[in-house]
């Protein structure tokens, strides 16, 4: 809103500009800049205005030297800003809209050391130059630096008022709400006509978790715009309630593409197939000038993929002619959701032919240079955990002077994910109350579970104010992975008195069930999966091969065999165990008992001959992870060594004999056999092996010991 209102301004500047300049106007020069401008064409602006530059830049008009400040600030060319600045510095002493516009390069460029300089050294400081000051310190995440210049200013003007309230919704403390409260009576009655300011100010309260006064402003208001409804949408998403911001967008008659955006957003965060259903038919309505908008369409892409119909996502992104990289980014991820990470990789390999490449390998080159964006750290962090290197991962967000709410809660589950449980709870006693949301608290409980710590996740548990879905399962989860099982059953039951059974929460119960061997347990809690969801059939499998294992362990053969015959007259199918590695910057995929690979002998060779030195250790293979009737040409000892995780570090041997560091991504959860196994071929071979499975990430060290402390 802010950028819209500044507009008005910048156009007034021009003018002055164009009236006030007594060297050579030079107005067709820049009338073609500004064309430029406005069409975002900012490289050709500023070849405009070296092409036509003159050995006295003071001869250019003002006009001129502004249209090329704005397009270095566009394309965030700090350097040529800083160029031109040096200049023409002798000569805008008095020039105060040249000012404003130097004070905007430097602050969106992130030079917040010369804007201040600039600013301090200034006498007559107009409202232009509070209003960029107040932007740049938004943008750069010093929100206290912007209320305090407010509140200096005597008169503040609309786009004051405006940044303000930015600033308080970015805050998101009692005292910005409290701060948004006073100045929004004390403003001028005439600003409640601005529909710019009132989305503003919507979206402070919204932001700052106070909705029922967001929905008074909003109800109040006889002249509702587009941005309004966007903000009030956004509000109800970030404050649980989607289904208000549905019932929102429906009230629209012609929503544009912001507001089509933010329900594709709500829809994918939803993820049912109500939402679908409302995806597909509002894609369907909306004008075709849409569906050429990328922005759009990776909402749409990401919507339909959450909402797990990802056969029309991919229809749409083929169809797309103006692909962008959050619409590659959508496909991508859910084909590592689907277990098809070649296929991600290929994708990727595709962008180079469609001329996206470039743009990656910009972004991956700048990564240095820009390492204060928070969304690059956060991606960072959240990379460097998830490949189980948590020292890289902390490194990043402790070089981050301010992190923010997605770096406190990315580090916490990058902890959690690689059983570093304590360091977890310690972040998340140190993080500011005011991040702490439903995602810091699954990340926190999880990180309790993996380590096995549930009374500490006992107390995160009980002072949670609202306890939604996740929350609730995630605790269950711990529960049960300590084997306190009345109590996760209590915590079913009370989530079920005003709420639908969740298919998790019992596969939580029943995994927990399967680690202690409770063959009662788990055949109680099977028969009331079969009854609460039976149209449920692939989650009713996997809890089928749960029970079987279980009794298998118990010893009850008979029991188990006739759960795997049923499965096989049934013809449904387990899922099949995939396992990723990277050896010498190639890419390989192995599934069970996998001999597609022109060198399967070798594998198998290098296979049997890590088995033989297993059993020479004392490794005993157990046959309760079996999940099968074996055939004739089979053993336990052979079907289990085909697991791909153990293909897949047979591969990393036959390539690199002396490997000291094997990398394994896992779809499924590591078997008890498997995990066993690797921790002694971690010790016999004298190699780390970190294995990522579907729950979290095991660091095998060369002491036969798993991070995991065997809590999985």
């Amino acid at each position: 809103m802010a950028t819209q209102l500044l507009k008005h301004h910048l156009s007034s500047v021009i003018v002055f500009i164009k009236r006030s300049v007594t060297v050579q106007p030079d107005f067709d020069l820049g009338e073609k800049m500004k064309f430029f401008n406005d069409n975002k064409q900012f490289n050709k602006t500023l070849e405009l205005f070296d092409k036509h530059r003159k050995p006295d830049i003071q001869t250019f008009s003002g006009f001129i030297i502004a249209q090329a400040l704005k397009a270095c600030t566009h394309l965030g060319d700090l350097q040529r800003g800083k160029n031109i600045h040096h200049l023409i510095s002798r000569h805008i002493k008095k020039n105060f809209h040249i000012k404003s516009s130097l004070i905007h390069l430097y602050m969106q460029c992130g030079d917040v050391q010369s804007a201040q300089l600039l600013f301090d050294k200034t006498t007559k400081k107009t409202l232009s130059m509070h209003g960029a000051m107040m932007k740049g310190y938004v943008k750069n995440n010093m929100t206290n630096e912007a209320i305090d210049l407010f509140n200096k200013i005597k008169d503040p003007d609309d786009v004051l008022f405006n940044l303000l309230f930015n600033a308080c919704a970015q805050i998101r403390t009692n005292k910005a709400l409290d701060l948004v409260k006073k100045v929004s009576k004390e403003m001028p009655k005439s600003f409640y006509s601005n529909p710019y300011i009132l989305s503003s100010l919507l979206d402070a309260f919204m932001k700052c978790r106070d909705v029922k006064h967001a929905e008074l402003l909003f109800d109040q208001c006889t002249s509702k715009v587009l941005p309004m409804y966007g903000a009030m949408m956004k509000g109800y998403m970030e404050n649980n309630q989607p289904h208000k911001a549905i019932d929102l967008f429906n009230k629209i008659e012609k929503p544009d593409e912001f507001v089509s955006s933010i329900l594709f957003n709500i829809c994918a965060q939803l993820g049912t197939n109500e939402a679908l259903s409302l995806v597909k038919k509002v894609s369907q309505e909306m004008p075709k000038s849409f569906h050429s908008n990328p922005y759009i369409l990776s909402s749409l892409l990401d919507a339909l993929i959450k909402c797990e119909d990802v056969k029309y996502a991919e229809l749409l992104f083929n169809k797309s002619t103006n692909k962008n990289l959050p619409m590659y980014g959508a496909i991508m991820n859910a084909y590592n959701k689907e277990d098809k990470s070649l296929k991600a990789l290929n994708l990727f390999n595709q962008m180079k032919i469609d001329g996206d490449y470039s743009i990656c390998e910009s972004i991956v080159k700048d990564i240095p240079n820009v390492l204060l964006n928070n969304e690059i750290e956060n991606a960072l962090i959240d990379m460097w955990g998830k490949c189980g290197c948590t020292d890289k991962a902390k490194e990043v967000f402790e070089n981050n002077p301010k992190p923010d709410q997605v770096a406190y809660t990315t580090m916490i589950n990058s902890y959690g994910l690689n059983g570093m449980g304590v360091q977890a709870l310690e972040l998340y006693r140190k993080m500011p109350e005011e991040f702490i949301n439903e995602v810091t608290y699954i990340c926190v409980l999880s990180a309790c579970s993996h380590s096995g710590l549930i009374e500490e996740a006992r107390l995160i548990f009980k002072n949670i104010p609202t306890k939604t879905e996740r929350i609730y399962g995630t605790m269950i989860d711990c529960l049960s992975r300590g084997s306190y099982f009345e109590q996760a059953e209590e915590l079913i039951d009370e989530h079920e008195r005003f709420n639908l059974p969740v298919l998790t929460m019992y596969m939580a119960l029943l995994s927990g069930a399967r680690n202690a061997n409770n063959s009662e347990l788990s055949q109680n809690i099977y028969d009331r999966m079969r009854k609460i969801f039976p149209d449920m059939k692939n989650s009713l499998t996997s809890a089928a091969v749960l029970l079987a294992n279980v009794y298998t362990s118990s010893g009850d053969i008979d029991a188990a065999s006739n759960i795997r015959n049923e499965l096989n007259r049934s013809g449904t199918m387990k899922k099949i165990g995939l396992s990723w590695t990277v050896i010498n910057g190639h890419a390989f995929e192995f599934r069970a008992h996998d001999q597609s690979y022109p060198r399967s002998t070798e594998i198998y060779a290098e296979i049997k001959n890590i088995s033989k030195q297993l059993i020479q250790h004392g490794h005993q293979y157990d046959s309760s992870w079996i999940t099968l009737a074996l055939n004739d040409d089979e053993t336990v000892e052979s079907v289990l060594y085909g697991h791909s995780e153990r293909l897949a570090i047979a591969w990393n041997f036959v390539q690199n004999p002396n490997a000291t560091r094997i990398q394994v991504t896992n779809n499924l959860r590591v078997c008890g056999d498997c995990h066993r196994a690797i921790k002694l071929i971690a010790s016999i071979r004298h190699c780390e092996i970190i294995v990522r499975d579907a729950n979290r990430i095991h660091h095998f060290s060369t002491n036969g010991q798993c991070s995991c402390n065997d809590y999985f």
